[in-house]
């Protein structure tokens, strides 16, 4: 039998389980939105963390812009890690999947461009009816990206 004397330093702990919260992934918060009032430098170091994330993590990016068109997404996710080339899809409700591998600087100087961009893609467009939504970006778990590569084979 065992006493509090013997076992001072068990004082005060609380025996009870904890029940942790469940931590946010690093990339959780690498979202943003277009038009943005982001420096150019900025961006920049946004675009180097997002690339940072895709090759280290099972994520990818979405940039995905609406329009009277209907929606237009453009997904990064890295298709190598050791010599960083990344695999761009995009989607087009009228045209369907169009898929290309891209270098590392090719995608980076295409996010800081798109990014920086000073209007949604969208507002670019020339028609009559305004689009109120901003064009976003966001990192997000492949899982939720388009996933089976045979719909974009023709």
């Amino acid at each position: 039998m065992t006493t509090e004397r013997q076992h001072p330093r068990d004082r005060g702990i609380d025996r009870t389980p904890t029940h942790r919260q469940p931590s946010k992934p690093p990339w959780s918060g690498l979202e943003l939105r277009v038009p943005n009032d982001r420096s150019r430098e900025s961006l920049i170091s946004f675009v180097e963390c997002v690339l940072v994330e895709l090759t280290h993590a099972d994520v990818g990016a979405e940039y995905r812009s609406s329009n009277v068109w209907g929606v237009k997404l453009t997904q990064y996710i890295a298709a190598d890690t050791v010599v960083e080339r990344f695999e761009k899809r995009h989607y087009d409700e009228r045209l369907g999947w169009h898929e290309q591998t891209m270098s590392r600087q090719d995608v980076r100087d295409e996010l800081i461009n798109r990014l920086a961009r000073p209007a949604s893609l969208a507002t670019n467009q020339s028609h009559p009816d305004p689009v109120e939504e901003p064009d976003t970006f966001q990192v997000k778990p492949t899982w939720q990206l388009r996933t089976g590569r045979q719909t974009s084979k023709r």
